[in-house]
Protein backbone atom coordinates (compact mmCIF):
# COMPACT_ATOMS: atom_id res chain seq x y z
CA UNK A 1 0.00 0.00 0.00
CA UNK A 2 1.55 3.38 -0.91
CA UNK A 3 2.82 5.37 2.08
CA UNK A 4 0.93 8.73 2.92
CA UNK A 5 2.60 11.41 1.94
CA UNK A 6 2.21 12.87 5.41
CA UNK A 7 4.87 10.25 6.62
CA UNK A 8 7.51 11.20 4.08
CA UNK A 9 9.94 13.31 3.76
CA UNK A 10 11.03 16.01 1.66
CA UNK A 11 13.22 13.91 -0.28
CA UNK A 12 11.32 11.23 -0.69
CA UNK A 13 8.71 13.31 -2.27
CA UNK A 14 10.88 14.84 -4.66
CA UNK A 15 12.43 17.97 -3.42
CA UNK A 16 11.45 21.54 -2.11
CA UNK A 17 10.12 21.65 -5.95
CA UNK A 18 7.72 19.08 -5.90
CA UNK A 19 3.94 19.06 -6.23
CA UNK A 20 4.00 17.12 -3.23
CA UNK A 21 6.12 19.23 -0.92
CA UNK A 22 4.01 22.39 -1.58
CA UNK A 23 0.93 20.58 -0.22
CA UNK A 24 2.11 18.86 2.79
CA UNK A 25 3.70 22.65 3.62
CA UNK A 26 -0.10 24.10 3.28
CA UNK A 27 -1.87 21.16 4.89
CA UNK A 28 1.03 21.59 7.97
CA UNK A 29 -0.50 25.56 7.99
CA UNK A 30 -3.91 24.73 7.54
CA UNK A 31 -3.60 22.38 10.73
CA UNK A 32 -1.97 24.58 12.54
CA UNK A 33 -4.48 27.56 11.76
CA UNK A 34 -7.52 24.76 12.54
CA UNK A 35 -6.06 23.89 15.82
CA UNK A 36 -5.92 28.00 16.75
CA UNK A 37 -9.86 28.38 15.26
CA UNK A 38 -10.71 25.76 18.10
CA UNK A 39 -9.57 27.65 21.15
CA UNK A 40 -9.92 31.69 19.50
CA UNK A 41 -12.99 34.03 20.22
CA UNK A 42 -14.57 37.05 18.95
CA UNK A 43 -12.18 39.11 16.45
CA UNK A 44 -9.69 36.67 16.70
CA UNK A 45 -11.40 33.77 15.52
CA UNK A 46 -12.40 36.15 12.58
CA UNK A 47 -9.05 36.82 12.17
CA UNK A 48 -8.07 33.31 11.94
CA UNK A 49 -10.71 32.43 9.71
CA UNK A 50 -9.68 34.80 7.31
CA UNK A 51 -5.90 33.56 7.29
CA UNK A 52 -8.04 29.95 6.74
CA UNK A 53 -9.85 31.19 3.43
CA UNK A 54 -6.52 33.00 1.92
CA UNK A 55 -4.80 29.52 2.42
CA UNK A 56 -7.68 26.77 1.33
CA UNK A 57 -9.28 28.64 -1.96
CA UNK A 58 -6.07 29.13 -3.86
CA UNK A 59 -4.58 26.21 -2.44
CA UNK A 60 -8.33 24.17 -3.75
CA UNK A 61 -8.13 26.08 -6.87
CA UNK A 62 -4.50 25.29 -7.66
CA UNK A 63 -5.39 21.62 -7.35
CA UNK A 64 -8.90 22.05 -9.47
CA UNK A 65 -7.17 23.27 -12.23
CA UNK A 66 -3.84 21.87 -12.49
CA UNK A 67 -3.81 18.44 -10.54
CA UNK A 68 -7.10 16.69 -10.82
CA UNK A 69 -7.12 17.11 -15.14
CA UNK A 70 -3.89 15.52 -14.69
CA UNK A 71 -5.12 12.76 -12.45
CA UNK A 72 -7.98 12.59 -14.64
CA UNK A 73 -5.49 11.72 -17.53
CA UNK A 74 -3.23 9.13 -15.36
CA UNK A 75 -5.08 7.04 -13.18
CA UNK A 76 -8.09 4.84 -14.11
CA UNK A 77 -9.91 5.55 -11.62
CA UNK A 78 -9.07 9.23 -11.39
CA UNK A 79 -12.84 10.55 -12.28
CA UNK A 80 -14.03 8.94 -8.77
CA UNK A 81 -10.99 9.83 -6.67
CA UNK A 82 -10.99 13.59 -7.92
CA UNK A 83 -14.74 13.88 -7.88
CA UNK A 84 -14.31 12.67 -3.82
CA UNK A 85 -12.32 15.39 -3.31
CA UNK A 86 -14.36 18.39 -5.52
CA UNK A 87 -17.51 17.08 -3.34
CA UNK A 88 -15.36 18.39 -0.40
CA UNK A 89 -14.14 21.46 -1.91
CA UNK A 90 -17.51 22.30 -2.64
CA UNK A 91 -19.07 21.24 0.81
CA UNK A 92 -16.43 24.00 2.17
CA UNK A 93 -16.88 27.05 -0.51
CA UNK A 94 -20.91 26.56 0.56
CA UNK A 95 -19.88 26.64 4.61
CA UNK A 96 -18.16 29.47 4.19
CA UNK A 97 -20.57 31.09 1.98
CA UNK A 98 -22.91 30.67 4.89
CA UNK A 99 -20.65 31.55 7.82
CA UNK A 100 -20.46 34.84 6.04
CA UNK A 101 -23.83 35.67 6.07
CA UNK A 102 -23.87 35.06 9.96
CA UNK A 103 -23.47 37.77 13.15
CA UNK A 104 -20.61 36.51 15.26
CA UNK A 105 -23.36 35.75 17.60
CA UNK A 106 -25.21 33.63 15.75
CA UNK A 107 -26.02 30.06 17.43
CA UNK A 108 -25.84 28.72 13.82
CA UNK A 109 -22.09 29.53 13.53
CA UNK A 110 -20.50 26.94 15.78
CA UNK A 111 -21.91 24.11 14.40
CA UNK A 112 -20.93 25.54 10.77
CA UNK A 113 -17.55 25.74 12.38
CA UNK A 114 -17.36 22.57 13.40
CA UNK A 115 -18.43 21.09 9.83
CA UNK A 116 -16.02 23.37 8.42
CA UNK A 117 -13.23 21.66 10.34
CA UNK A 118 -14.53 18.53 9.78
CA UNK A 119 -14.18 18.79 5.72
CA UNK A 120 -10.95 20.64 5.80
CA UNK A 121 -9.27 17.45 7.67
CA UNK A 122 -11.32 14.90 5.66
CA UNK A 123 -9.93 16.46 2.66
CA UNK A 124 -6.60 16.38 3.97
CA UNK A 125 -6.41 13.13 5.07
CA UNK A 126 -8.09 12.04 1.42
CA UNK A 127 -5.27 13.98 -0.67
CA UNK A 128 -2.71 12.58 1.44
CA UNK A 129 -3.43 9.26 2.22
CA UNK A 130 -4.91 8.69 -1.57
CA UNK A 131 -4.66 10.71 -4.26
CA UNK A 132 -1.32 12.48 -3.91
CA UNK A 133 0.32 8.60 -3.13
CA UNK A 134 -1.50 7.39 -6.54
CA UNK A 135 -0.07 10.49 -8.05
CA UNK A 136 3.64 9.48 -6.83
CA UNK A 137 3.23 6.29 -8.11
CA UNK A 138 1.98 7.42 -11.64
CA UNK A 139 4.47 10.63 -12.20
CA UNK A 140 8.02 11.35 -12.42
CA UNK A 141 10.28 13.32 -10.05
CA UNK A 142 10.76 16.01 -12.97
CA UNK A 143 6.35 15.54 -13.83
CA UNK A 144 6.02 16.30 -10.19
CA UNK A 145 8.17 19.38 -9.79
CA UNK A 146 7.16 20.67 -12.91
CA UNK A 147 3.79 20.57 -11.58
CA UNK A 148 4.74 22.01 -8.62
CA UNK A 149 6.03 25.39 -10.59
CA UNK A 150 2.48 25.51 -12.22
CA UNK A 151 0.40 24.64 -8.68
CA UNK A 152 2.34 27.67 -7.41
CA UNK A 153 1.94 29.81 -10.05
CA UNK A 154 -1.33 29.06 -10.03
CA UNK A 155 -1.92 29.48 -6.39
CA UNK A 156 -0.44 33.27 -6.39
CA UNK A 157 -2.95 34.31 -8.97
CA UNK A 158 -6.40 32.61 -7.73
CA UNK A 159 -9.26 33.71 -6.19
CA UNK A 160 -8.86 33.82 -2.28
CA UNK A 161 -13.17 33.66 -1.25
CA UNK A 162 -15.61 30.72 -1.63
CA UNK A 163 -17.42 30.93 -4.89
CA UNK A 164 -19.85 28.24 -4.88
CA UNK A 165 -21.25 28.54 -8.01
CA UNK A 166 -18.49 28.16 -9.94
CA UNK A 167 -17.48 24.90 -11.87
CA UNK A 168 -15.10 22.97 -9.68
CA UNK A 169 -13.36 21.41 -13.48
CA UNK A 170 -12.48 23.10 -16.39
CA UNK A 171 -13.39 25.31 -18.62
CA UNK A 172 -15.20 26.86 -15.84
CA UNK A 173 -13.05 27.60 -13.51
CA UNK A 174 -10.51 28.03 -15.51
CA UNK A 175 -12.39 31.18 -17.16
CA UNK A 176 -13.61 32.20 -14.07
CA UNK A 177 -10.26 32.62 -12.54
CA UNK A 178 -9.49 35.87 -13.87
CA UNK A 179 -12.40 38.10 -13.15
CA UNK A 180 -12.57 36.48 -9.67
CA UNK A 181 -8.93 37.00 -8.99
CA UNK A 182 -9.27 40.49 -9.45
CA UNK A 183 -12.06 41.02 -7.58
CA UNK A 184 -11.07 38.94 -5.03
CA UNK A 185 -7.98 40.60 -4.48
CA UNK A 186 -8.95 44.28 -4.77
CA UNK A 187 -11.33 42.83 -1.57
CA UNK A 188 -8.74 42.06 0.36
CA UNK A 189 -6.83 44.81 -0.34
CA UNK A 190 -10.42 47.39 0.58
CA UNK A 191 -11.02 45.07 3.65
CA UNK A 192 -7.26 45.28 5.26
CA UNK A 193 -7.75 49.33 4.92
CA UNK A 194 -11.18 49.29 6.05
CA UNK A 195 -9.49 47.25 9.56
CA UNK A 196 -6.53 49.77 9.48
CA UNK A 197 -8.64 53.24 9.33
CA UNK A 198 -9.46 55.29 12.07
CA UNK A 199 -11.82 57.33 10.43
CA UNK A 200 -15.53 55.98 10.63
CA UNK A 201 -16.24 57.67 7.33
CA UNK A 202 -13.22 56.04 5.17
CA UNK A 203 -13.69 52.90 6.97
CA UNK A 204 -17.55 52.70 5.83
CA UNK A 205 -16.57 53.72 2.16
CA UNK A 206 -14.25 51.09 1.88
CA UNK A 207 -16.60 48.20 3.11
CA UNK A 208 -19.24 49.78 0.52
CA UNK A 209 -17.07 49.29 -1.88
CA UNK A 210 -16.11 45.63 -1.00
CA UNK A 211 -19.32 44.98 -1.18
CA UNK A 212 -20.43 46.22 -4.13
CA UNK A 213 -17.74 44.30 -5.67
CA UNK A 214 -18.79 41.06 -4.01
CA UNK A 215 -22.33 41.62 -5.72
CA UNK A 216 -20.17 41.88 -8.66
CA UNK A 217 -18.41 38.48 -8.04
CA UNK A 218 -21.49 37.09 -7.34
CA UNK A 219 -23.30 38.02 -10.31
CA UNK A 220 -20.02 36.40 -12.65
CA UNK A 221 -20.46 33.37 -11.23
CA UNK A 222 -23.47 32.75 -12.56
CA UNK A 223 -22.68 33.38 -16.21
CA UNK A 224 -22.98 30.57 -18.04
CA UNK A 225 -19.66 30.15 -19.29
CA UNK A 226 -18.24 30.15 -15.88
CA UNK A 227 -20.38 27.10 -14.61
CA UNK A 228 -19.43 24.55 -17.34
CA UNK A 229 -17.77 21.61 -16.89
CA UNK A 230 -19.74 21.22 -13.20
CA UNK A 231 -20.00 17.69 -12.41
CA UNK A 232 -24.16 17.58 -11.34
CA UNK A 233 -23.19 16.58 -7.76
CA UNK A 234 -21.17 19.63 -7.12
CA UNK A 235 -23.46 21.90 -9.20
CA UNK A 236 -25.84 24.83 -7.65
CA UNK A 237 -28.64 25.57 -9.48
CA UNK A 238 -29.41 28.70 -10.77
CA UNK A 239 -32.22 30.82 -9.81
CA UNK A 240 -33.58 30.24 -12.50
CA UNK A 241 -34.06 26.50 -11.99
Amino acid sequence: MPRSVADQSTAELGGRLSVLVRQKKDHVELDRLLRRLREARGEEQDEVLLSIYRLVFPHAFAEEAVLWPVMRRVLTDGQDLTLEVEQEHQEVNELVSQLDRLDRSDAQREPLLDRLTEVLREDVRDEEDELFPRLQEALTLRQLRWLGVMWEVLRRTAPTRAHPVVARRPPGNVVAAVPLTVIDRTRDLADYAARLSSSDTTTSALRSVSAALGRGAERIEHLPLMRQGEHPSTRVPSPAE
